[in-house]
């Protein structure tokens, strides 16, 4: 299910603190729903910054061409 456009919409109308009630009341919603789908048999990738030079290298470059 995608979400609506004009949803999208109302929500980047919102003020910081109303946002933050919108995250808090769809986290919760997602801690006493039924996370076992989510995390059961399945494997998920987590990036770590270990052995990643070349793209801090690349990230250098271009703050450098930024200047």
């Amino acid at each position: 299910m995608m979400v609506s456009p004009e949803l999208v919409e109302q929500l980047q109308q919102l003020s910081p603190a109303e946002k933050l009630r919108v995250v808090q009341i769809l986290v919760n919603d997602l801690a006493v729903g039924d996370t076992d789908q989510i995390f059961t048999n399945r494997s998920y990738e987590i990036w770590s910054p270990f052995d990643s030079a070349d793209a801090a290298l690349k990230l250098q470059q271009m703050l450098d061409e930024d200047k």
